[in-house]
């Protein structure tokens, strides 16, 4: 699931636990460095909204030195972050979870329509396991933005 935010506090118990018993994610959030950040925010902006993603915060330039810090989620959290500044070298590759495969494929179309490369059609890759569908795209700096769907169809 994209743009997990925790329901409750967290569990003492193990740390990958919420206190109403969920388990929760390994990453908290993540973020990738890009060139134009307008550019790259169009894109997000059409790329993530068939996944329910959507800009949820700009970090006032005041605290960043002038440059563009913005967090996309699935409200209420931003969990996947973009800044102005040279690209990540190596470029990155980031999986979006889809909650169908329809997603998987409205995605594509979306981050191709506002710009993004073909890295992969929407498609099984039985090979990392047997319900995986997913599509990959590059974005406008290159990095390789997929979305995936881990059920059966």
């Amino acid at each position: 699931m994209y743009g997990f935010a925790p329901k409750g506090r967290l569990s003492s118990r193990l740390p990958s636990v919420d206190t109403d018993g969920s388990v929760l994610p390994m990453l908290d959030h993540m973020g990738i460095s890009v060139r134009d950040p307008e550019a790259s925010r169009r894109f997000y902006d059409a790329a993530l909204a068939p996944l329910g993603g959507r800009l949820l915060m700009e970090v006032p330039k005041a605290h960043t030195g002038g440059v563009f810090v913005g967090g996309y989620g699935v409200p209420p959290m931003p969990d996947f972050w973009i800044t102005g500044g040279a690209p990540n070298e190596p470029r990155i590759h980031v999986a979006f979870r889809a909650s169908s495969r329809a997603e998987v494929d409205a995605f594509y179309q979306a981050a191709l329509a506002a710009g993004g490369r073909d890295n992969g059609p929407p498609g099984p890759r039985p090979h990392y396991h047997e319900h995986y569908y997913g599509a990959f795209v590059l974005d406008p700096d290159g990095h390789n933005i997929e979305a995936v769907c881990h059920d059966p169809p």
